[in-house]
């Protein structure tokens, strides 16, 4: 009898041991594993900011939708519900009921799906079948400005462009939701439910123009079916103060019919391209800035010359003769222009094409945004310095191009170009992102002369395709060999391929526009006078109307107006690499996109009339 008392003292000995073990000491986890299996949190996305042009108008924006998922758990006939569902949500059955039948408490059938379909899959009532809230990404200009703005994924992650750069921006702060549910997924009444709400996103405001890239795009696209181009290039900006208005990147993905629809891929700043004659700029400022010649100076030019053991050549033949500094840019002697190139040198070439921006990224800082390529000094060879000073042996991307020419159009100042105008956070408060950042590369008196030397090439020379009537176009043509996959510039049939560039600015006197429109491999003539630079008189012509620039009131008069106009014509003598036989090539890839017709909607911040840029 004792020993039966001693085993059942002992026994609850045990007992009240253990029950204090999970009362006192294990009672907090097994509490919290109650509530794990009771307490389901639920993630609730943020709205994705939008994306909005200078004007308010959306560029991109979140809108609702439903989202259909399903806990297995509660589903009573797997089959049956598969069945039904997949016409609703074009879903085959099989691939449906291997989601019913899954041991899990969620599992997505369909993401984002139109109003009408939730509302039939709403009307089925099926068994654990459910839906829940979710954005998707909606541009309501189609494929406008896609390069630029770019996408996201299906869970409204940015993947490319702007999207991708200021995804953190954007996404906002995801919210929670506690429900506690029984063991059947039922929401008990009286238990446990917490909210934390998500925090949208920032809004991003683009220093770009709908209407200004709707006309870019349209007019780029026409040029480049009408030429038999691969594709094309442009860029509009405001030089004073970097702001870029419009960015396009068309490409050709038919043959057949030539039509041009604008890239996913920015090739405006990702792409490189040998920039030809609309490098002589470079070359020229460099010569004066360095005392070596003035618009005045006269040169004797031959039409070819050998360096390095390569033959350079003028595009038009023409006996020796004297040039001014001002002829050879107006004609764009390749020649004339090397010479200069000489004069200054390997070093002083070199530098001046970096300080110009060439070899870097840009601020812009976008995503797989190439610095261009450049030999280093000491891997120029005896042809480089026939090759360079004429954009041949360097390769840019259009924006870094343009970037050089807002230099002669702010006096000889880089600024820095600029693709966000602000953000706005998610009380409404606009924050104006900072002003570009500007330094000097050569004097206002440099910039000066090649400014009237460039409204000489637009007047009498190789751009007169881009001139614009009442206003003083300052620009240059380029028409260079494209580098070749196996080296040099000629395929494998013996035959060379071209990039047609054009870049200039407007009015010439009080610089407010630039553009720079490239063409790749144009075939309907490989001439950047007669491809490129029809486009940017269009363009500009357009920009000057919309921002209402009036014309100046006394027009330019170039110091030195060219006296010199090769007898065969200088309105095509701007092709690089005319005789050039395997001169030092850069790797190249250009090509670009087409316009599609847009509506205008309504954001915030609302609608405003368009302003000067």
């Amino acid at each position: 009898m004792i020993g039966v008392l001693a085993f059942m003292l002992m026994l609850f000995a045990v007992v009240a041991g253990r029950l204090a073990q999970l009362q006192l000491l294990d009672g907090g986890r097994y509490t919290a594993l109650g509530e794990s299996q009771r307490i389901r949190p639920m993630t609730l996305p943020a709205e994705r900011g939008s994306v909005f042009d200078r004007n308010g108008n959306d560029l991109a924006l979140s809108v609702p939708q439903k989202t259909v998922w399903a806990d297995p758990r509660l589903v009573t006939d797997a089959q049956r519900e598969a069945e039904a569902l997949a016409p609703v949500l074009g879903i085959g059955p099989d691939s449906l009921l291997r989601k019913l039948t899954t041991k899990s408490a969620f599992v997505y059938l369909a993401r984002q799906v139109d109003d009408a379909t939730a509302q039939k899959v709403k009307d089925l009532k099926l068994d654990g079948v459910a839906m829940l809230d979710e954005s998707k990404r909606f541009n309501p200009s189609g494929q406008l400005a896609r390069s630029v703005v770019g996408g996201v994924d299906i869970d409204n992650a940015g993947t490319a462009g702007l999207e991708q750069q200021y995804d953190t921006t954007l996404t906002g702060t995801p919210g929670e939701l506690l429900l506690e549910q029984d063991p059947n997924g039922r929401t008990i009444a009286a238990g446990e439910h917490r909210l934390t709400p998500a925090q949208p996103g920032n809004d991003l405001v683009l220093t770009i123009d709908q209407a200004m890239q709707f006309e870019v795009e349209r007019a780029l696209g026409d040029q480049i079916k009408k030429m038999g181009a691969k594709g094309g290039m442009a860029v509009v900006s405001n030089p004073r103060t970097g702001e870029i208005l419009a960015m396009a990147s068309m490409t050709v993905p038919d043959t057949t019919t030539g039509i041009a629809v604008p890239s996913s891929d920015n090739k405006a700043v990702t792409a490189v391209f040998e920039p030809g004659s609309a490098n002589k700029i470079i070359t020229l400022a460099a010569a004066m800035e360095e005392g070596i010649a003035q618009p005045a100076t006269v040169l004797t030019v031959p039409d070819h010359m050998s360096i390095g053991g390569y033959d350079f050549s003028d595009h038009d033949p023409h006996p020796t003769q004297a040039m001014t500094v001002t002829d050879i840019l107006a004609n764009s002697s390749n020649i004339g222009t090397i010479m200069l190139g000489e004069q200054l040198g390997a070093d002083r070439v070199d530098s001046y094409l970096h300080k110009f921006g060439f070899g870097a990224p840009t601020s812009l800082q976008f995503p797989n945004e190439s610095g261009g390529l450049m030999l280093p000094l000491d891997g120029w060879t005896g042809s480089s310095i026939g090759s360079i000073p004429i954009g041949q042996g360097v390769a840019v991307t259009a924006l870094q191009m343009l970037q050089a020419y807002n230099v002669i159009a702010n006096g000889g100042v880089y600024v820095e170009p600029k693709l966000v105008a602000a953000t706005i956070d998610k009380s409404g408060v606009r924050h104006p992102t900072d002003a570009s950042a500007t330094h000097r590369v050569v004097s206002t008196e440099t910039a000066t002369k090649v400014r009237d030397m460039m409204v000489a090439v637009v007047r009498s020379g190789t751009g007169k395709e881009a001139g614009i009537d009442g206003y003083d176009v300052a620009g240059k043509t380029g028409t260079a060999r494209k580098p070749q996959p196996k080296g040099g510039y000629l395929d494998e049939a013996g035959h060379p391929h071209y990039m047609a560039t054009f870049a200039g600015f407007v009015p010439a006197q009080d610089p407010q526009l630039s553009a720079i429109v490239v063409l790749d491999e144009p075939t309907g003539s490989i001439y950047a006078s007669d491809t490129s630079a029809p486009v940017f008189s269009q363009v500009a012509a357009y920009a000057l109307r919309r921002y209402e620039i009036p014309p100046p009131a006394v027009r330019l008069e170039p110091a030195v107006p060219p006296i010199t106009v090769p007898a065969s014509g200088a309105q095509n003598n701007d092709v690089t690499g005319g005789k050039v036989q395997q001169a030092p090539a850069t790797t190249s890839t250009t090509t670009t996109a087409p316009a599609t017709t847009t509506t205008t909607t309504t954001g915030k911040g609302g609608k405003s009339p368009p302003k000067r840029p």
